[in-house]
């Protein structure tokens, strides 16, 4: 499997399995191939967003979705442990 928006490829390596150029060791169904390239397709375009506002205060694009990812807001516990970066819901953040 090829893509037009990141070099990275998928490459069937029998028994409906596929690996992932940057998933080494990992093998995957031709559905979560799919998923994989598709990510690799979006992450450039958010780290790059992500990174002109980390930019304002300080931060690297890694440094700043890290931190929002694992620091608990204020006023209460510590978020649990995810397993995926970004649910199926998402709210708006607003202005205090």
């Amino acid at each position: 499997m090829t893509s037009d928006l990141t070099p990275h490829r998928a490459r069937s390596v029998g028994q409906e399995s596929w690996v992932v150029s940057y998933l080494p060791g990992r093998t995957l169904t031709c559905a979560q191939a799919v998923a994989a390239l598709r990510v690799a397709e979006v992450v450039p375009t958010l780290l790059d967003t992500v990174g002109e506002l980390a930019d304002e205060v300080g931060l690297t694009a890694l440094e700043a979705v890290g931190m929002a990812v694992h620091q608990a807001p204020w006023d209460e516990s510590p978020a649990p442990r995810r397993t995926r970066l970004f649910g199926a819901t998402r709210e708006r953040v607003g202005v205090a």
